[in-house]
């Protein structure tokens, strides 16, 4: 059944504009608390990014919820994966997360997690939207749900990140610069690498509502990069505004993005007994990636882009590890979803344990140059029964000779073509992309 409000992310748009505004919110909130408390819960747990729309979004679910019959315990701001494992470790029947990740303060939005600390099943997704076209009904006062803050959530938090490396595992000794995007990880990020050891020098800190992914974090990694070599430090660590992504930077201010973090992981695993299965990209993941795994003999699947579906094809293939190049890794050996801070433990960890600076680790894996062009979609059309489009692409696919590869597809977030293009030789890269695009273009 196709759902009307919720897409591959939960629901997501520009703040004020339908369906991301307070009246549906409300309606959002009482909605979900009919669907979820007929499971037999009676408890939700809500976190938010720092964007100003956070606050007034945090008080209408808590009034639907209320409205609903529904406890709700608020954390306050909290990265993403945080409110995952709290919802598990209070026992709620559900997490909600009021954020927009990487995009600017104007978006925000709403996903849900799961008792288990997992995205909620289409069932259910689907099962809050038929209730959205119900009339609101608040139930009589005796009933009416309670909210309350948690006090020490931040600390239970930092507390299970540091329990994701091993407990003789110090990080003293590394000078790290963490960029936190202004965003909903300013207080336990650089609290969790501090309590670790590490000389830390924090950046993205200071939130006032408006800043968030503003010239900073994962997206927009360059004053990080400048902090590293100026401080001369052993690693920078950048976070998204939800603090579910991460990309690194080396000592010497050369970025490592979601592919090379996924292939340090993934060789640390290997060698410690501990990597099960294969590991998990998607259509996007570097060519690299995919013959370096391969030639440590660790079998590579791609997904399609999404965490949502590098976590449904790691349970399927009863796998730990994936994650997609723009950082978002899951490492289900030790959380539910995909957390930039616990990410960026394992890198560190593996740095400690083999005495190899982050340059060296990334150094196994030889990126192939990547070419990817965003041709504005018009109109609808089939490229597959397009002969103008599948000709460029047999051209393409000719001229590559079977060293690199050809991704050609409507984008699952915006109005585009996605032309990508990736092979040994950058120059024939561009070119390619740039033909294939042209092509798609003028179809269009």
């Amino acid at each position: 059944m196709a759902r009307k409000y919720f897409g591959t992310d939960g629901i997501r748009g520009r703040v004020g504009e339908y369906p991301v505004n307070a009246e549906f919110m409300l309606k959002l909130g009482w909605a979900a608390g009919r669907v979820l408390g007929s499971t037999g819960g009676n408890l939700v747990i809500i976190g938010k990014d720092t964007r100003i729309s956070g606050y007034m979004f945090e008080a209408v679910l808590e009034a639907g919820l209320s409205a609903a019959g529904i406890n709700s315990r608020l954390l306050g701001p909290m990265p993403t994966p945080a409110i995952a494992y709290l919802t598990r470790t209070l026992h709620a029947c559900a997490g909600i997360v009021i954020s927009a990740s990487h995009n600017a303060y104007a978006d925000n939005g709403i996903k849900f997690f799961s008792g288990a600390g997992a995205k909620l099943p289409d069932e259910v997704e689907i099962a809050i939207e038929a209730e959205l076209e119900k009339p609101m009904v608040t139930v009589e006062s005796a009933r009416l749900g309670k909210a309350e803050r948690v006090a020490d959530a931040e600390g239970r938090y930092i507390e299970f990140c540091k329990s994701t490396i091993p407990l003789s595992l110090s990080l003293q000794g590394l000078k790290l610069v963490v960029d936190c995007a202004n965003g909903a990880t300013y207080k336990v990020a650089p609290s969790v690498f501090d309590e670790l050891g590490a000389e830390v020098i924090a950046i993205g800190t200071e939130p006032d509502g408006l800043n968030i992914n503003r010239n900073c974090g994962s997206t927009q990694p360059g004053r990080l990069q400048k902090s590293v070599c100026k401080h001369r430090a052993d690693a920078g660590i950048a976070l998204d505004g939800d603090g579910d992504r991460i990309i690194m930077v080396d000592s010497q201010g050369e970025l490592v993005d979601g592919d090379e973090l996924l292939f340090i992981i993934a060789l640390s695993r290997q060698k410690q007994g501990r990597l099960n299965g294969c590991v998990v990209g998607t259509l996007m993941s570097n060519l690299g990636l995919e013959h370096a795994l391969l030639s440590h003999d660790i079998p590579f699947e791609r997904a399609r882009v999404g965490d949502r579906y590098v976590l449904e094809m790691l349970r399927e293939k009863d796998s730990v590890l994936g994650g997609e190049s723009s950082g978002h890794i899951i490492c289900l050996d030790r959380t539910t979803t995909g957390d930039g801070i616990v990410s960026a433990l394992q890198v560190l960890a593996t740095m400690v344990q083999s005495g190899k600076s982050l340059h060296e680790l990334k150094s196994g894996m030889k990126k192939y140059p990547q070419h990817m062009i965003n041709v504005p979609l018009t109109r609808e059309v089939n490229l597959d029964t397009t002969p103008a489009v599948q000709s460029a692409l047999r051209a393409v696919e000719q001229t590559l000779a079977g060293k690199g590869r050809v991704l050609l597809r409507p984008s699952g977030t915006e109005p585009v073509v996605r032309v990508m293009v990736e092979g040994e030789d950058e120059k024939q890269v561009i070119e390619a992309a740039d033909h294939l695009a042209s092509a798609v273009a003028e179809a269009l």
